[in-house]
């Protein structure tokens, strides 16, 4: 096995946190709610730049948005949060919100119209890697404070053309959607650059919880804001360990010195089935386990190259073992449960069609690197990866790294192969449309990190178009089957295989109660939990 370690801080200050907490039997206090998890991929808690799993439940609890998830009824959809109200205009290309009265930021500072226009301007002016979640809608630094703009207690919002209203309403709700206190940003302003280095590490919000700590790869300390809008929580501080190994999880679980566990492998999770005082929640999320081809690469840009590693892979293999229970084969880029979802997985292990498909290519042997972030069920489906790429001759060679720095490399193009997962921003179809199986600029310059087919530096030549038409048609039935339609191109054509869609297992103490992650979106609540 041929894998390349870069930086294996993680397991370091996992095994070093508990070897500080393992001397004696804990429990947590009351008013206290400890989590184990990854967290190694947070490269920022700005919300306009925040693009990453771990920074999104973050800031999740520590901002509002004009519309919002009320995690006791996640299926009803986007709800009113710091707005109280909307009305869609007759053309329906203008939305106006009635802000809530009454509600504050953690300074202290009202919450106003002007803060939540600025905060959206902001996030499309600084034009970091989310924001194509704006600008999607015709916003540029430009135009933008004409497009999103603030009169007295209203947020007016207007989109360069008709939407699916939903789809607006949608977008508004991804971490990029929070609202941030202007006046406390702007104090912290150095050369122009909107408060974004000092919110890196503090927040502005006025949410359940205000950023007490960050330590990167150690642990994200949140501490309660009383004066919360919907009451204040229980919890009075949330710690969020960075935990790289299940076994230590485990330990750490059952020993009581953390409420929670979100990384348990399958064999730890059988290992504390029938644990007293232990509890498992099986989630459905939309997260999706899958590898990108390069096209700048010049194999790996050949159609039959591709085509033949969708054939490699032993997709019912790993899902019947070390990924049992936690992840399901899923071949499409809409998770399950989202409009426009299929079930098709047409793919399977056949390495006598893939090397047909290489001899056709005029490959013998080749040599490929992965990059992989240091996470056990990613470092096994690579270690699964090499071994069946190498029947058909191709020699892979895994490089291993943080969160942070393998997908620095993938959003800089550098890797030939990444092997990830990817969460949908919001509940539409779009958003995951929008990053497969979109790509207006395929140039190095354009720079479009927040877009997977831009990083796979693939041009989406015929489904750019279609992923457009589908988000602005407004009849649903339509645009349900232009998605599906998309996605039965994409699995033959794109240069992405898309593997497997996560059933998320979390152990937690059975007293820990009212702790949602958010099922298919990236929306993890502390403020509603109770022990």
């Amino acid at each position: 096995m041929n894998i390349t370690r870069r930086l294996m801080l993680g397991a370091a200050t996992g095994l070093a946190l508990a070897a500080t907490s393992l001397g004696a039997v804990a429990q947590t206090p009351d008013d206290m709610l400890v989590i184990a998890n990854r967290i190694d991929d947070i490269t920022t808690l700005d919300p306009a730049q925040s693009f990453e799993f771990a920074g999104a439940d973050v800031i999740r609890n520590v901002y509002g948005k004009l519309v919002n998830f009320d995690p006791a009824d996640l299926g009803a959809g986007y709800q009113p949060d710091l707005a109280e109200s909307w009305e869609v205009s007759e053309d329906g290309r203008t939305i106006t919100f009635t802000m809530r009265p009454g509600m504050t930021f953690h300074s202290g500072n009202p919450v106003r119209a002007e803060d939540a226009a600025w905060s959206l301007q902001r996030a499309v002016k600084l034009d970091k890697t989310p924001s194509f979640i704006l600008t999607q809608f015709g916003f540029t630094p430009e135009n933008v404070e004409e497009m999103i703009r603030a009169e007295d207690d209203k947020v007016i919002i207007t989109t360069d053309q008709k939407y699916a209203p939903s789809f607006v309403l949608n977008a508004l709700t991804a971490t990029i959607g929070a609202i941030v206190d202007k006046e406390t940003v702007m104090q912290h302003e150095v050369e122009g650059d909107m408060g974004n280095e000092w919110l890196k590490t503090n927040s502005a919000g006025s949410y359940a919880y205000r950023v007490a700590n960050w330590k990167p790869n150690e642990s994200v300390t949140l501490e309660v804001y009383e004066d919360f809008y919907k009451g204040a929580p229980e919890m009075k501080r949330v710690i969020v360990r960075h935990i790289q190994e299940s076994a230590t999880q485990r330990l750490l679980l059952e020993r009581g010195d953390i409420d929670a566990a979100r990384n348990l492998n399958p064999e730890d999770i059988a290992g504390i089935q029938d644990a007293e005082g232990i509890e498992i929640d099986d989630i459905l999320r939309g997260r999706l386990m899958y590898i990108s081809l390069n096209q700048n690469h010049p194999q790996l840009s050949d159609p039959r190259v591709v085509e033949a590693i969708k054939h490699l892979i032993d997709y019912e293999g790993m899902q019947n073992s070390f990924l049992n229970g936690q992840y399901t084969i899923h071949q499409n880029f809409l998770p399950q449960t989202y409009l426009g979802a299929v079930d098709e997985n047409p793919f399977e292990m056949n390495v006598e069609r893939a090397r047909e498909l290489l001899d056709e290519a005029g490959i013998d042997e080749l040599t490929l690197e992965v990059g992989v972030r240091e996470a056990q069920e990613r470092l096994e489906i690579a270690q699964s990866l090499q071994n069946t790429f190498a029947q058909a001759g191709i020699n892979l060679e895994i490089t291993v790294g943080t969160g942070q720095q393998i997908l620095s490399r993938y959003r800089a193009r550098d890797l030939p192969i990444y092997l990830g997962a990817w969460g949908p921003d919001y509940p539409d179809p779009h958003t995951n449309a929008s990053t497969f199986a979109y790509n207006p600029d395929n140039s190095e310059d354009a720079q479009l990190t927040g877009i997977l087919a831009w990083r796979n530096a693939w041009p989406a030549e015929g489904f750019t178009e279609r992923v457009d038409a589908a988000a602005t048609e407004t009849d649903t039935a339509t645009r349900e089957r232009m998605y599906q339609e998309i996605q039965a191109d994409f699995r033959e054509e794109a240069p992405f295989v898309i593997m497997f869609q996560q059933i998320e297992q979390l152990a937690r103490k059975d007293n820990v109660e009212n702790l949602t992650l958010g099922e298919a979106i990236t929306a993890a609540a502390y403020w509603p939990v109770t022990k």
